[in-house]
């Protein structure tokens, strides 16, 4: 016996799952019950992913015992040394353990993930974004706002039950029960996993071969620019009438009204240049002001946490999108350098891995010559895992002759005992199918309201729903697997000795309609649905209703590639205009260091008299300060010359919204920000003095 292998596993499930939330999340911000239930979700489902094919090699090992056990009762005595010898030739995997620890292991995670993603994510999802004030009031919320969901399946679970006591000779017990529910929810994961798979299965090679061309990549990135600013500028103007609502009930309600601390409740949501800025501001004359009820205030309540997490999320796509495209445009530059190295535009923070390994010469041939080439060979190799999915999903039902690619080599792994092909073939199966669904998940439009921002800018919000989506969806992709390889007896209709995972799992034997027909032919569906993602149906329909989607030979796709250029065009034009505005006063500062009155606290230095220049150039610069942008030519010519298509830039944004908003600026050095940014940073990219109160937990309202 050795459990190292699977301590092994368990670990790196733990320190993976750990690692992807702290660059995902906020452990200092969200709260601590969010950070652990989201940690356990992922845990476990990164626990079954890597844990599997250990199972599956204790499971070959057991067949060949049974097999030979099987035929060694059948054989007389005269034949007993023969079948000894055959015995011996069953070797043992280095990674056995003892007969209960998979089913313990199994039970204790499998229906804990779903008493998780059914049960407890649900209702945190709805509390949190719930708007009453009161613990009873957002449990209330969640409840009513999960009435609908759970509804549709506690009808369909009535209708099942209704149907299997009507017919005869069926008894109903509690391992049936709960052959149902888990039976239920695999087969509500399988019908998601064929249309994500019929979608990834074709998309994630074409992607990956279509990261190979930089122009292709920065042409699609500037059509999501165009299609990303509008959903900002949309954001923005909703949260301008979230809060010209908040200015007007905060006029209607003093601070002796029962009401008052419901309003402020409502107030520390919004950060404090949002706030100084919403109390500064001048009402229209037709806003009314009567008092709201205290429904009034949950709805705006919850108008105002949704309303800023859109922004959130949209401000961080924007900010990532404008970076990525600066590095794709270097990049198509730096192509055709003669001294092969690599000039940025706008430098980024030298850490110690760009400083001594990542040095620009190494990053030229990275980036200009080595990267295409790599992702050519990953689209390759993905193209080829997935006809073999592909294939073996459509064949995987017929057991003579073996039709599935994976069983066919799992088989042949069996015969020599070969137990690390078998488990390094199951950890790359699973995790392909693995991010082909979850990365396809992130993807869809309709489901833009939950999106996985790196540098801790996720919310709590998309954390629980990709907690969920990771929970209800590993089970049915593993039990899928196990199909592909022939491990499911209930599939290939052939008594096999089946895994600890399968048992515990259970199967839909008593509704027949599902066990023999859904769960075995609709995954075939994939084929059409990989055929209909091949030649975009789904795009050019979606482009025809008017969601606009990439494809080369629309007009609207070509409008929108060229408004996108000219966003990220006015994007540079303006970083540009800050860092020589830095450049210049630090020359200024180093020309003229400060004396006299300027002088720190402290110094024992005497005060220089100070020089007719440096009076001079004081003078000017007093002088300029005083006259007024637009007494100049220039200066009315460019602004009548503005574009007013566009959304404003960043600088109108901060005169609108704060600076508390602008979120990308975490993770860049202190010397690329503007000079009244760059005070509240750090250089190696953390805050040093936080602007307003820190965001507050979930339960910190009750």
């Amino acid at each position: 016996m050795n459990y190292g292998p699977l301590i092994s596993k368990i670990l790196l499930s733990f320190i993976l799952a750990s690692t992807v939330l702290y660059r995902y999340g906020n452990w200092f911000r969200h709260h601590i019950v969010v950070t652990l239930i989201v940690l356990l979700a992922w845990y476990f489902s990164f626990l079954i992913i890597f844990a599997l094919p250990l199972d599956v090699i204790s499971t070959v090992y057991r067949q060949c015992k049974e097999e030979h056990d099987t035929f060694d009762n059948a054989t007389s005595s005269l034949m007993q040394n023969v079948t000894n010898k055959s015995i011996e030739k069953c070797e043992e995997p280095w990674s056995r353990v003892p007969h209960e620890v998979f089913p313990n292991l199994w039970r204790t995670v499998y229906w804990s993930t779903q008493c998780l993603t059914w049960l407890v994510m649900p209702m945190m999802q709805s509390y949190i974004k719930a708007g009453d004030f009161t613990v009873k009031g957002k449990l209330k919320s969640a409840v009513i706002d999960n009435a609908i969901y759970y509804g549709s399946y506690l009808l369909i679970c009535g209708v099942l039950l209704i149907y299997l006591a009507l017919q005869p000779g069926i008894h109903l017990d509690w391992s049936k029960l709960k052959a149902i529910a888990s039976s239920a929810s695999n087969t509500w994961g399988l019908f998601l996993l064929v249309l994500l798979f019929g979608y990834a299965l074709v998309e994630v090679p074409r992607t990956l071969w279509n990261n190979s061309n930089h122009s292709f990549v920065l042409t699609h990135s500037y059509f999501k620019a165009a299609k990303l600013s509008s959903d900002k500028c949309e954001a923005e103007e909703t949260v301008d009438d979230v809060l010209e609502s908040l200015q007007a009930v905060s006029l209607a309600i003093n601070s002796r009204h029962p009401l008052h601390a419901h309003l402020e409740t409502i107030l520390q949501k919004v950060p404090t240049e949002l706030r100084d800025r919403m109390n500064r501001r001048q009402l229209p004359e037709d806003t009314p002001t009567d008092l709201p009820s205290e429904k009034a205030l949950v709805r705006l309540h919850k108008q105002t946490i949704k309303s800023l997490q859109v922004f959130q999320r949209t401000e961080t796509q924007w900010n990532l999108l404008v970076e990525k495209i600066f590095d794709l445009e270097d990049t198509i530059k730096n192509q055709i350098s003669r001294d092969k190295r690599f000039k940025r535009t706008f430098q980024k923070p030298r850490s110690l891995f760009r400083r001594f390994l990542y040095v620009p010469t190494v990053e030229w041939y990275w980036k200009c010559l080595f990267y295409g080439y790599t992702q050519k060979l990953l689209a390759v190799m993905a193209g080829l895992f997935s006809v073999a999915v592909v294939w073996s999903e459509v064949t995987f039902f017929n057991k003579q002759p073996v039709l599935s690619i994976f069983a066919a080599i799992v088989n042949r792994a069996k015969v020599k005992y070969d137990y690390f092909t078998i488990e390094l073939l199951s950890t790359i199966i699973i995790l392909y199918l693995c991010y082909c669904a979850y990365s396809t998940v992130l993807k869809i439009k309709l489901l833009n309201l939950y999106y996985l921002a790196p540098h801790h800018q996720t919310n709590e919000y998309s954390l629980i729903f990709s907690g969920m989506m990771l929970s209800r969806l590993t089970p049915p992709l593993c039990l899928n697997f196990l199909g592909l390889i022939h491990m499911d007896s209930h599939i290939i209709k052939k008594q096999v000795m089946e895994t600890h995972y399968t048992q515990i799992m259970g199967h839909m034997d008593v509704i027949s309609i599902i066990s023999d027909g859904f769960n075995v032919y609709f995954p075939m569906a994939i084929l059409v649905f990989c055929l209909a993602t091949y030649f975009s149906v789904g795009s050019r329909l979606l482009s025809m209703l008017g969601f606009h989607q990439f494809v080369g030979d629309d007009e609207m796709t070509t409008d929108l590639i060229e408004e996108g250029r000219e966003l990220i065009k006015r994007e540079k034009r303006k970083r540009q205009r800050s860092e020589e505005a830095s450049t210049r006063r630090t020359e200024f500062s180093e020309r003229f260091p400060t004396t006299g009155r300027y002088r720190p606290r402290g110094s024992t230095d005497t005060i220089r008299p100070m020089t007719q220049l440096e009076n001079l150039d004081n003078t000017r610069s007093n002088l300029l300060q005083e006259s007024h942008p637009l007494d100049s030519y220039e200066s009315r010519r460019y602004t009548s010359e503005v574009d007013t298509r566009f959304p404003p830039d960043q600088d109108d944004i901060d005169a609108r919204f704060g600076a508390s908003t602008r979120i990308n600026e975490r993770y860049n050095s202190s010397q690329e920000l503007e000079p009244r940014f760059a005070d509240s940073y750090q250089s190696d990219g953390n805050y040093r003095n936080r602007v307003g109160a820190p965001p507050r937990g979930i339960f910190d309202d009750v």
